[in-house]
């Protein structure tokens, strides 16, 4: 059983930028979807094969498929919600120790909300989402080779939250994988504990059963 924690982190080094052709605009964003090998303002690192590692998996499984997707606001938890996709990232490269990502925003309902922010000079920022363990190493965080991403960035409305807020939210949940599917770790603990019940009174009955046999013998 492997248990895992919901990361995500303020990504600041992005734009939000709007090209207009023949009347029709295009919304993108472009810059640093992550940063490998630097203490962040979380107090975590990423070390570079780490993200290397994921990056190439990201790519495949999802950008280079259509699939790589990001909210509107912050979700709750580690999976992608096809209701709240407001954009579809297009690429995400490495250019030393970072990472540098770019997005179209789509013309879905929240992806039109997030036009309609951007055309009236709302301020938004983007923070990416994944799931891993994290290893204690003097004052800083390592995140482990198991990360694993949910998405490089949704788009947010707080890019200047304190950090107690984005972890308050985001990630005070521990989740498990649990046959290739994560699972909640209270949700999975509440079902181990049920099951467990189950099994017991189960056996309860096959244990009367087996009795009431003998005694008719």
């Amino acid at each position: 059983m492997q248990i895992v924690k919901l990361i995500t982190e303020e990504v600041q080094d992005v734009q939000f930028i709007t090209e207009e052709t023949e009347g029709k605009k295009d919304y993108k964003i472009k810059g640093i979807f992550m940063q490998g090998g630097i203490k962040n303002r979380n107090g975590r690192i990423y070390p570079v094969e780490v993200l290397q590692k994921e990056v190439a998996n990201y790519n495949k499984d999802f950008i280079e498929k259509n699939r790589a997707f990001g909210e509107l606001g912050h979700p709750e938890g580690p999976t992608v919600n096809l209701d709240r996709v407001s954009h579809m990232i297009t690429e995400l490269k490495q250019e030393g120790k970072d990472f540098i990502g770019e997005a179209k925003i789509m013309d879905t309902p929240m992806g039109k909300i997030a036009k309609s922010l951007i055309d009236e000079g709302a301020t938004l920022g983007v923070s990416s989402r994944g799931m891993g363990s994290l290893e204690q190493k003097g004052s800083a965080n390592y995140v482990r080779d198991d990360f694993k991403l949910a998405t490089a960035g949704d788009i947010v409305a707080d890019p200047s939250a304190p950090n107690a807020f984005v972890e308050g939210i985001m990630e005070g949940k521990e989740w498990i994988w649990n046959n290739g599917s994560l699972v909640e770790s209270e949700v999975y603990a509440m079902k181990q504990r049920i099951e467990k019940r189950t099994k017991l009174r189960e056996d309860k009955m096959a244990a009367l059963e087996f009795a009431r046999f003998l005694k008719n013998l």
